[in-house]
């Protein structure tokens, strides 16, 4: 199977609640849309510098994670964001990896939203929108 990319949009959580209080206008709500690569050997979602830059997540912590090259790296990890692809949303936080490094979609966002990939068309697809408990 090869790679699959999809357009998503990333929004501040923060920017979100503070909107839904009236304290800030809906359209100043920091999101940003991007082409993510659908990484299902990766738990989280993972975003670079630059657009952690632009959607000013708080760093809520520090873990060190193992990429799939093996090497070992200890990444801030920035929350709470929203991911949406279609109609559908995952409320989650996020790996930030250093400088422009490519976004990644992982399990844990793709099974919120309650997604499939089509491996046939090679694409990623929206589920019924029904929940299975």
């Amino acid at each position: 199977m090869g790679h699959i990319y999809v357009d998503i949009e990333l929004i501040n959580e923060e920017d979100m609640g503070i909107a839904r209080r009236s304290l800030m206008d809906i359209d100043d709500v920091r999101k940003i849309t991007v082409s993510a690569l659908v990484d299902t050997g990766a738990l989280m979602m993972s975003i670079n510098e630059n657009i952690q830059e632009y959607l000013q997540l708080p760093i809520v912590e520090t873990r060190l994670l193992e990429l799939a090259n093996g090497k070992m790296l200890e990444c801030p990890i920035g929350a709470p964001l929203v991911v949406r692809f279609k109609d559908h949303t995952a409320h989650c936080s996020a790996v930030i990896l250093p400088g422009n490094s490519e976004p990644k979609l992982g399990a844990i966002p793709l099974e919120e939203m309650n997604v499939i990939i089509d491996p046939q068309r090679q694409e990623l697809v929206a589920s019924p929108r029904f929940i299975r408990l």
